[in-house]
C-alpha cells in the first residue's frame, strides 16, 4: 500500500496527464490510487512478455513503452505501438484471464502505476461507481485503438 503523500503526489501528476483522472473527484483519485502501486523501470527493461499470465494494467505516468508482437520468424518482433505519458496499457488483462498477447518493453525510463486484477475486483466491490467510471474509460480507450487499427488495415488494401 502506498503512503498518503505518494498518493497525493501521483494523483496531482496523473490529473494533469490522464483524461480519466480529470473526471474523478479528489476522493475518487485517492481511493483509486489506494488500490494501485507505482513502479519505475529503466530503458531496455521489460514490463511483461507475450504469454505471461500476470493480470495488471499499467498507467504510464512518465516515459515511453513499446508494445511488440512475435512474428512467424523465430526471435523476430514487430513494434505495434508506442505509448507515453497519459496512456493506459495492458488494460485487457483486468477483464480476462488470458495470457499476455504482446510484450511491453521500456523505450525510455518509465514510471507506471499498476492496478492488478484482484485489486481491480476489490475496487469494483468497494467503490462500484468509481469502477464503472474506470470501465467506461477502458472501453473508450479500446474502442479508439480498434478504430485506428481498422483504419490502418484498410489503408493497406
Amino acid at each position: 500500500m502506498q503512503s498518503l503523500q505518494t498518493i497525493d503526489n501521483l494523483g496531482d501528476r496523473m490529473k494533469d496527464s490522464f483524461k480519466f483522472f480529470n473526471i474523478l473527484t479528489e476522493g475518487e483519485r485517492k481511493a483509486f490510487l489506494g488500490f494501485c502501486e507505482s513502479r519505475h523501470s529503466e530503458a531496455g527493461g521489460t514490463l511483461w512478455r507475450e504469454g505471461d499470465k500476470d493480470n495488471y494494467a499499467a498507467f504510464v505516468v512518465s516515459g515511453k513503452v513499446g508494445i511488440k508482437k512475435k512474428t512467424e520468424f523465430e526471435g523476430k518482433y514487430m513494434i505495434v505501438g508506442t505509448f507515453a505519458q497519459g496512456t493506459v496499457i495492458g488494460e485487457l488483462c483486468l477483464l480476462t484471464d488470458h495470457p499476455r498477447s504482446v510484450t511491453a518493453v521500456v523505450l525510455e525510463p518509465v514510471e507506471i502505476v499498476i492496478l492488478n486484477n484482484s485489486d481491480f475486483e476489490k475496487l469494483m466491490e468497494d467503490h462500484p461507481l468509481l469502477g464503472l467510471k474506470l470501465l467506461k474509460h477502458i472501453f473508450l480507450v479500446i474502442s479508439k485503438r480498434l478504430n485506428r487499427s481498422t483504419d490502418r488495415i484498410a489503408k493497406i488494401f
